[in-house]
């Protein structure tokens, strides 16, 4: 009996307890967000790490530390996807850079640089108006060298953007020993959604190889040193054929069915003219029948536009694949050089 008593009493107890559990308001605690791990829980960058230290001798620490604060970003991937060159036509694409503001630009960046220029034209063998409209389309002289942190670029196209992954992580290695070639700082350093870096917007692989250090200081500076940017666009476009004085590009004319042909040919100029004209194309100005040229169409808003691309037209090309990019810099650098002789002209007289 008594058994049963205290047993009731314990329920009775319990129950009371339960109850005034259930009354009390719910404790609500917001567990801290984990902190991102960067690149260092992916697979593909953990094994890029021990390329890298068996490849080049770089601590699988520091390396562990780099990526483990670099960001993928999705920004980056949606621009790759997106590029303008072949989402615009080329009467769109060309009001991006054929603008009053980048022709006066371009106008001060060449008398405020004109010793430069004088000596990178001489000396490589590139004319300066071709230098300055480079310049001009890739950063608006300078003005806008990048947003994106070169390693997160570089990281996300390396490992999350499987079209050109293979290229990317060539450029992230090359990135890494430009770093260390260069003195630059890999957590800071900014530059395009592509990883491009400095004035003239060169990738890590074409920095490696094309940046020259034009004013012998020991170091080749594509963000601070005006000589090392002229002389590495110089270079590149050397390296790649440039001829001085050379025309670019030539409006044509076409008539017949048998151009169609000639247009699947590519930038490369390797059909001569005499072969251009038995397929019913006739260029504006007479050009020898030896002369090497690719046929081009670009879109204006009344049609198809035709031209003849030269080799220097080509060598702009490798710079950027784009016969829309080669038009911009070449018609820009015109109209560079023409308001600079009408500046030079009104301050002589």
């Amino acid at each position: 009996m008594e058994c049963t008593v205290m047993l009731q009493r314990i329920l009775k107890t319990a129950v009371v307890l339960l109850s005034s559990l259930a009354a009390m308001p719910a404790c609500t605690t917001t567990a801290a967000a984990p902190e991102s791990p960067g690149y260092i829980a992916h697979p593909e960058a953990r094994a890029f790490i021990d390329e890298m230290a068996a490849r080049h001798g770089f601590s699988k620490d520091e390396l562990t530390a780099i990526f483990s604060q670099a960001q993928r970003r999705e920004d980056i991937l949606e621009l790759m996807r997106r590029p303008a060159e072949k989402r615009l036509a080329w009467y769109e694409y060309r009001k991006i850079f054929l603008t009053q503001s980048r022709v006066d630009g371009g106008v001060a960046f060449w008398n405020q640089h004109a010793e430069i220029l004088e000596s990178a034209e001489r000396e490589l063998g590139v004319d300066a108006q071709i230098i300055v409209a480079i310049i001009g389309v890739e950063t608006r002289y300078g003005g806008n060298t990048g947003s994106h942190r070169v390693l997160d670029a570089l990281s996300t196209l390396a490992f999350d953007y499987p079209p050109r992954s293979k290229f990317f992580r060539g450029e992230l290695e090359n990135y890494l020993v430009l770093a260390q070639e260069e003195s630059i700082d890999l957590l800071s350093t900014k530059g395009s959604y592509a990883g491009a870096m400095g004035y003239g917007q060169f990738i890590p692989s074409s920095y490696r190889q094309y940046a020259i250090d034009f004013d012998q200081d020991g170091r080749r500076d594509l963000w601070n040193s005006p000589m090392d940017i002229i002389g590495s666009v110089a270079n590149y476009m050397h390296k790649h054929g440039w001829d001085l004085g050379a025309q670019v590009v030539i409006p044509a004319s076409v008539s017949g069915n048998a151009y169609n042909a000639v247009l699947d040919k590519g930038l490369k100029p390797q059909l001569a003219m005499k072969q251009l004209q038995q397929a019913g194309i006739t260029p504006s100005a007479p050009l020898q029948d030896d002369v090497l040229a690719a046929l081009v169409t670009l879109e204006n808003k009344d049609g198809p536009g035709y031209w003849l691309a030269l080799n220097n037209f080509y060598v702009i090309t490798r710079y950027n694949r784009s016969p829309l990019y080669a038009m911009a810099v070449y018609q820009l650098s015109e109209e560079i050089r023409q308001a600079r002789q009408q500046f030079l002209q009104a301050r002589h007289d």
